[in-house]
């Protein structure tokens, strides 16, 4: 079993599964879906090598979370497959999606015990309704369902997808290159998630955790005299603007880094360097609805935040409840779980000087409760 190298695929785009969470990225008590499935075939002992493929933008995070091959995706299943398959050296491979998630031990040991009898093993299921090709009804026992996990010659599957055709599946690509198959049952219960009403199939599959999450940001910038002044996403009267690669609005970077902090996507900087000059001057409402959307798809909910703005000037009061209402609106919470408090530095320090202003932000995120759709 040591020369079989296992690719699980989980670049997609999750385009068909109407949530903004990408399924990869459902939870299963703390772990994340891609994550869940590679742990339970690491288990098996089948492999002596797991690579994962990921959506570009990805991949950093994924890192985080274990110690498998991350690979950076393609536009295309197949041109997924064709970058991890440059990091194979083993003479076999079993390729399966993500959502293929419930896959049984005994099901690999079926397809890896055939592995010798062809260039690849295939996995199928039975038609048991009619049915009906253009207009005709055919002869359904000669009708297969095809499953993955799929089990292929490494050498083979490579030179059969050194083409420009498009392929949904290895043994296609395989068999149109002059390669052979072999068919095996497959299993009933491995089940795919390609809709949302999927997952109610996949016995296997935790609730996940309701742990709360939470994640502290601080931020200040300097003042300088002209310009417009941003706070809290408002524009604030005010003869003074910040100095910053941004709009400087010094409470929106607290609270991003706030956010990261609590999913464990590290910082600001890390997301929108000041070295890049596509965010010069940038307003940091994109940057945080960039950092929102980062946040569902990987299958957080935010839960509220706690603004602690620290300034002799300007004075905020005045504007919290527009800053409550503006930046409720980004995090699509209610406006009563976004919360403002301005208090000034008694005059100390370079807050109190009135040389500049200091943002502390709390954020609490859960994950995304699957289980209530």
């Amino acid at each position: 079993m040591s020369q079989l190298t296992l690719i699980l695929l989980a670049a997609g785009t999750s385009s068909r599964f109407e949530l903004d969470v990408k399924k990869q990225w459902l939870r299963i008590d703390h772990k994340p879906l891609w994550q869940f499935v590679a742990d339970r075939l690491q288990k098996t002992n089948f492999f002596s090598q797991i690579i994962i493929t990921s959506p570009k933008d990805d991949c950093a995070f994924m890192q985080n979370y274990s110690d498998y091959t991350i690979v950076s995706g393609g536009s295309t299943r197949q041109e997924s497959l064709n970058n991890a398959l440059a990091q194979v050296s083993s003479e076999f491979v079993l390729v399966s999606d993500i959502a293929r998630s419930c896959i049984s031990k005994d099901f690999l040991s079926r397809i890896i015990s055939a592995q010798s009898n062809a260039d690849c093993i295939v996995p199928y299921l039975k038609v048991t309704d009619t049915v009906v090709y253009d207009n005709e009804t055919i002869d359904r026992d000669k009708v297969k369902r095809i499953q993955t996990p799929q089990l292929s010659r490494t050498k083979t599957l490579q030179d059969a997808l050194q083409t420009t055709q498009e392929f949904t599946d290895e043994s296609s690509a395989i068999v149109a290159n002059g390669g052979s198959r072999e068919f095996i049952l497959g299993e009933d219960d491995a089940h795919k998630i390609t809709y949302t009403k999927d997952l109610n199939n996949l016995s296997c599959l935790e609730k996940p955790s309701s742990d709360t999450l939470s994640g502290t940001g601080f931020d200040v910038h300097a003042f300088e005299d002209g310009g417009v002044m941003w706070l809290g996403g408002v524009k604030i009267e005010s003869e003074l603007s910040f100095k910053a690669h941004s709009d400087g609005d010094v409470a929106i970077h607290a609270l991003i880094d706030a956010l990261l902090g609590a999913a464990g996507m590290g910082d600001i900087g890390m997301i929108f360097p000041d070295s890049d000059n596509a965010y010069k001057g940038i307003d940091s409402k994109e940057l945080l609805q960039t950092v929102v959307t980062k946040l569902n798809n990987f299958g957080f909910i935010i839960v509220n935040i706690d603004l602690t703005i620290a300034a002799q000037k300007p004075r905020v009061g005045q504007y919290k409840l527009a800053m409550r209402k503006t930046l409720a609106n980004i995090l699509h919470i209610d406006a009563s779980r976004v919360n403002i408090k301005a208090t000034t530095t008694e005059k100390l320090g370079f807050i109190g000087r009135a040389e500049g202003v200091g943002v502390i932000a709390n954020a609490n995120l859960k994950y995304y409760d699957w289980t209530k759709n």
